[in-house]
């Protein structure tokens, strides 16, 4: 990903806004009054947040948007994961990488290498600072706008594509803030453009198994899910390269779960999350703050600026979630202690239960033996799903074991079909909404926090997500 460190090196000439003329420094001005007005405004008396939004703008069905037979793209951050993205997308029929944008002219040339080495047209580049991504929605005939930005640019470069006529994908968390959230909503329906966060957690094997599980009735009615995200970052946050240059701030600054998606994405899809069920209500609390401390005067000593900060970040935050139906999510978060990788998922109905870490398990009642676990690979015959099995040599090398390969295939096959995303703007509202929730119910002692209902009641009728093909 790119850096976050730089000052623009010139404004924009200007974007028109209600009729007026916006320069680059009063676009992000804006928006950022906008937010903190929203996060000052939006805890009442009781601690939990209300939020009034206008009616919806377009009719409440679920996007298809045009078939595009060759999807032009524009990739904004070219750091680690967007690198990954892109030499997946050069492997997809009917991708075209039209232009790449990134504070670092080293990293845009490279790209640039790697699409001409790929057999396509050289993409222009834009490389003129951190805004430069407007001037590339503004300019490019493109389908769509895929970022791998730091977080705060997320919802920056998604609007910009969107009210510019572009579909937008976004790396994880599509947003920080509950106001970024509806941003993120209303410029899609105001322009009816695809908003899709891209969780490739989703497409993982087994949680694509277990999703298939589900639908097919095997663990009966869903009544409880656990799901994380247990990361030692330590290293990463503590090393000023890469994703040190920025996400260390949000520890400093920040109280909640700030990375809910990995574990939370799966789990939501199972409980039909926006498509007949809804998130309703959230209460978080967090440990003390110690690890980075700890790690910091370890990694660069006891005197250090490093081991003297005050990390606002509790090592471990726990958050319950309760959704319409009744059933309740056990969210973790957990990047500062020292541990192996986790997404922790576990799903449990009235028939049985999966699990995933530390090892794949399945539980069910008159099929496994009394009160043992059954190794999950005894069901993958039955129950791995369809894409997988359609994609999986053709995702074999990508990027987290195959499942970024998968996400972005889904991604193209969908605009080039016209058929409905698989993850849309509502769920990248509800499933980021999950942070700054977290971080208001810590904040409040531990009260319970009120989800906005991004789709304002159509989740009541909509259908849940199907088991799709390759």
């Amino acid at each position: 990903m790119p850096q976050d460190n730089r000052q623009p090196r010139k404004n924009h000439p200007g974007i028109q806004e209600g009729g007026v003329s916006l320069t680059r420094r009063d676009f992000l001005q804006r928006s950022v009054a906008t937010s903190v007005t929203a996060a000052l405004a939006g805890l009442g008396v009781t601690g939990c947040a209300v939020f009034a939004r206008s009616p919806r703008i377009t009719p409440a069905v679920p996007l298809r948007s045009t078939p595009v037979d060759t999807v032009r793209i524009g990739f904004v951050g070219v750091g680690g994961q967007g690198s990954s993205h892109v030499r997946n997308l050069l492997r997809l029929e009917g991708a075209q990488l039209v232009a790449v944008c990134d504070i670092v002219p080293e990293k845009v040339q490279r790209i640039q290498q790697w699409t001409v080495e790929a057999g396509q047209p050289r993409p222009v580049g834009y490389d003129r600072g951190d805004y430069d991504f407007l001037r590339m929605c503004e300019t490019e005939e493109l389908d769509l706008v895929y970022t791998a930005t730091p977080w705060r640019w997320h919802v920056p470069v998604c609007v910009a594509a969107m009210k510019n006529g572009k579909h937008a994908a976004t790396e994880v968390p599509a947003a920080v803030t509950i106001e970024e959230c509806w941003q993120l909503v209303e410029t899609a329906e105001r322009y009816h453009k695809h908003c899709v966060q891209m969780e490739n957690c989703c497409y993982d094997r087994l949680e694509l198994m277990i999703l298939n599980m589900v639908r097919q009735g095997l663990l009966g009615e869903l009544l409880h899910a656990e799901c994380g995200y247990l990361h030692d970052l330590r290293s990463i946050k503590l090393t000023r390269k890469g994703e040190g240059l920025w996400r260390t701030d949000h520890s400093i600054r920040r109280n909640g779960d700030l990375y809910p998606t990995h574990g939370l994405g799966p789990v939501a899809q199972c409980m039909n999350i926006n498509r007949g069920n809804q998130f309703t209500r959230l209460v978080s609390m967090g440990s003390q703050s110690r690890g980075l401390n700890l790690k910091a005067a370890e990694m660069c000593g006891p005197d250090s600026a490093q081991a003297k900060q005050q990390y606002q970040l509790s090592d471990v935050v726990s958050s319950v979630i309760q959704t319409a139906q009744g059933q309740t999510i056990i969210v973790k978060h957990d990047t500062n202690t020292p541990r192996p990788y986790s997404r922790d998922i576990r799903v449990q109905g009235t028939r049985g239960l999966v699990r995933k870490y530390p090892q794949a398990r399945v539980y069910i009642e008159h099929v496994s033996p009394s009160h043992q676990w059954e190794d999950a690979s005894v069901y993958l015959e039955q129950y791995d799903h369809p894409l997988w099995q359609a994609i999986q040599e053709r995702a074999s090398g990508a990027g987290h074991g195959g499942m970024d390969f998968i996400e972005d295939y889904r991604l193209i096959e969908c605009l080039r079909t016209g058929a409905c995303m698989d993850m849309d703007v509502y769920d990248a509202a509800a499933w980021s909404a999950v942070s700054q929730l977290s971080e208001r119910s810590i904040a409040t002692g531990c009260k319970p926090q009120e989800f906005p209902d991004f789709t304002r009641g159509q989740w009541k009728t909509r259908e849940p997500l199907g088991i799709v093909t390759g």
